[in-house]
């Protein structure tokens, strides 16, 4: 049973990678200048870099992509309220 699991648990995660690799590919081609304003125009070199990073929490990056959210949200914490006027 345990070993069910544990495999169940494996091919969850690699349909998650691969999932998240399918779709970092063509963002980071098209969709980042989309979503972040300052990536616009970047070089290769910075794609091949986030490529990770969008593979892993590709589905924050297909939110943002699919309801054309521009800029990331402002962070709300203690220190922020507080210092507002």
């Amino acid at each position: 049973m345990f070993e069910t699991l544990v495999k169940t648990f494996v091919y969850a995660l690699e349909t998650y990678a691969g999932l998240g690799l399918i779709f970092a590919v063509p963002f980071v081609w098209f969709g980042i200048q989309r979503v972040d304003s300052e990536a616009q125009g970047s070089a290769i070199g910075f794609r091949m870099l986030i490529l990770p990073g969008v593979a892993a929490f590709w589905p924050m990056f297909l939110h943002r992509w699919t309801r054309r959210i521009v800029e990331p949200p402002v962070e709300k914490n203690p220190h922020r309220i507080s210092a507002k006027p």
